[in-house]
């Protein structure tokens, strides 16, 4: 089910808010309700992986090593 919400935004950003959303050939209210939810899932999706390290990081460290090396060629 889709809802409406309102916001305030000042002249500013409204104009960037159109700019942004011309340049995706986008309607500014489309452009708006696309980045909300992404910025939201992107959050949701942080949080999950911010979890599952609290539970299982150190579980995951001792099995496949930690740190940022490569052991590409």
């Amino acid at each position: 089910m889709a809802r409406e919400i309102r916001i305030m935004i000042d002249d500013e950003t409204y104009e960037e808010l159109q700019r942004l959303a011309a340049d995706d050939h986008e309607d500014p209210d489309q452009y708006a309700s696309r980045r909300l939810t992404d910025d939201l899932n992107r959050a949701r999706f942080l949080e999950g992986a911010r979890a599952f390290a609290e539970e299982h990081g150190q579980a995951f460290a001792d099995r496949f090593g930690a740190g940022s090396s490569s052991h590409a060629a």
